[in-house]
């Protein structure tokens, strides 16, 4: 189940952010500190997202940044920062964004029922709308579980 990888220390919800870069650092931080990725995880996101544009902005308001499990995943995990005011990821089609998934996958079937799950939020439009309108942590949960 979703909630048993993004429990309430992976979910975080601010008012506003100044630029993507940060949204991405802000949302990588409790998997950082927490083991699941190292920091040449975060830069291998910067790297891809220099190179082949927001790839990851995968629907109007959602990102789901993440790198190959070569560099720096550690273990399968998610983190969730929700941003009231959204921020801009240069995705003409899909800013600003208010809901940045950070998915590291190591390797495993779990990682694929992760995102499975993922891909059950986002196809279900109530769920999507009301997470993407989330304003706190209870509404976060209410919204993904």
């Amino acid at each position: 189940m979703i909630s048993d990888w993004l429990t309430s220390d992976k979910i975080k919800a601010i008012d506003s952010i100044d630029n993507w870069k940060n949204a991405v650092l802000l949302s990588a931080e409790p998997l950082l500190t927490q083991g699941y990725v190292t920091s040449n995880y975060i830069e291998a996101i910067f790297k891809s997202h220099e190179e082949l544009g927001p790839y990851y902005v995968l629907a109007p308001g959602l990102a789901m940044p993440h790198a190959r499990p070569e560099q720096g995943a550690i273990k399968n995990g998610l983190s969730l920062l929700h941003i009231r005011d959204g921020v801009s990821f240069s995705s003409d089609e899909n800013d600003p964004v208010y809901v940045v998934i950070m998915l590291c996958a190591h390797s495993g079937d779990e990682h694929i029922t992760m995102i499975t799950e993922l891909a059950e939020i986002f196809s279900d439009e109530d769920k999507l709308s009301r997470l993407l309108k989330a304003a706190d942590l209870n509404a976060i949960q209410a919204a993904i579980n």
